[in-house]
């Protein structure tokens, strides 16, 4: 197919991408930035994410996960349509999909059946708890993941009640897991020629994030709080919090104490370098309030941007909360290629991501909007596959391709 690029590092690769909303369409995403060619497989009436637009805000998510991918429509619950997939899948390097555990095997299409067709194929999987152990056929979205993993009851303050997240982070964990995972296989197989399964669980992709809750609790038992606030998660590292300013708040964090001497020298308080309150991380970890009083008297003076300004030249880890139109206009991502305005068909001019993963000696791959449902079948099945124009009228009359 038209479209590769001979000088990524997954070019020639091709991906039969089945997966919805989040979690696999980021991992195929990173697999088209990185050259592959990723055919977005999707039922008659669009995968979840193009039909989320309620209140208008699932377009540019849809947007932004499926650049440089080419979409076709396809009826798995016909016989045909099983069919038309594994032609596909004899053509093709990895297979994704992030259906609930057994719907594919109930399909008819399952791994088992798929690797008897190529055996070469890399087939990765993605669930909430996985596809074996109790919770198997619990449902799983990222809210409940959230809940599952221990991330809400650990987010808020400790008199107050959890709340989730503001990020997805369940469903980007798994889908940069899953990326992982089949590129590992993939690299297996060029070894020994033989492609392989490979699962990962929402569940078990979030656990590590927790290390400094778990490490307090491990620490502590019952008399660690569940809930920190914007302290750290252990509570072990003072100053690490969220400070007010004259235009909004800042976040600003000491792990060593020569950062602490800096921030000491910057706000003009150097007198207090030898206060044994603050002469060592565990004092001041001891004296939090302390801590967090000091630092406050001093930011509630000044704008964000320049409490962020004098903390950085004395390089000290600081940063000014912002808002997502500074986000989305970031200076440093727009300047690395990693955020670019894009003219898209649908949506006008657009902010989009690329892959964060840099290949150096590669130039960026262009972004290639996203396309409407089912734009490339044409292509992939007449041009790809070979079918005749009259092949594929028959199958749109016999609804195994929209």
């Amino acid at each position: 197919m038209s479209g590769t690029q001979p000088h990524q590092p997954l070019a020639g690769i091709t991906v039969l991408d089945l997966s919805h909303v989040y979690n696999g369409p980021y991992a195929t995403f990173l697999m088209a930035m990185a050259g592959a060619e990723v055919i977005k497989i999707e039922p008659f009436e669009g995968e979840h994410l193009r039909s989320r637009g309620d209140m208008g805000g699932a377009a540019l998510p849809f947007a932004m996960l499926n650049s440089n991918k080419k979409p076709v429509t396809l009826n798995l619950k016909s016989e045909q349509g099983r069919a038309l997939l594994k032609e596909m899948v004899q053509r093709a390097d990895i297979l994704v999909e992030n259906f609930a555990p057994g719907v594919m095997d109930r399909l008819g299409v399952g791994a088992a059946v798929l690797h008897e067709v190529n055996p070469r194929l890399v087939y990765g999987s993605s669930s909430g708890y996985g596809k074996e152990g109790p919770y198997r056929d619990y449902p799983a979205m990222d809210l409940v993941m959230q809940a599952m993993c221990g991330v809400i009851e650990c987010t808020g303050y400790p008199d107050q009640p959890p709340v989730k997240a503001g990020a997805a982070m369940c469903d980007f964990m798994a889908g940069i897991h899953l990326y992982g995972a089949i590129m590992t296989a993939l690299f297996e197989r060029e070894r020994t020629g033989k492609g392989r399964t490979v699962e990962v669980s929402m569940q078990e992709a979030t656990y590590a994030s927790l290390a400094s809750n778990l490490g307090m609790f491990h620490a502590r038992g019952a008399a660690a709080p569940s809930r920190t606030g914007n302290r750290h998660g252990g509570l072990g590292i003072s100053p690490y919090n969220v400070y007010p300013t004259t235009d909004g708040y800042v976040v600003l964090n000491a792990p060593g104490d020569h950062h602490f001497r800096a921030i000491l020298e910057v706000m003009g308080r150097s007198d207090l370098k030898d206060d044994p309150r603050f002469t060592s991380r565990s004092t001041r970890v001891a004296n939090f309030n302390d801590v967090d009083t000091l630092i406050e008297n001093w930011t509630t003076t000044l704008p964000k941007h320049e409490v962020a300004k004098r903390m950085q030249a004395a390089k000290v880890p600081c940063a000014p909360v912002r808002g997502l139109a500074e986000v989305m206009a970031d200076e440093n991502m727009h300047a690395r290629g990693s955020l670019q305005w894009i003219d898209h068909p649908d949506l006008g001019k657009v902010v989009l991501p690329h892959s964060p993963l840099i290949f150096e000696g590669s130039e960026r791959r262009p972004i290639e909007p996203s396309l409407p449902l089912g734009a490339m079948n044409d292509e992939v099945y007449g041009t790809w596959l070979g079918h005749s124009p009259e092949e594929l009228k028959a199958m749109r009359e016999q609804g195994i391709i929209s």
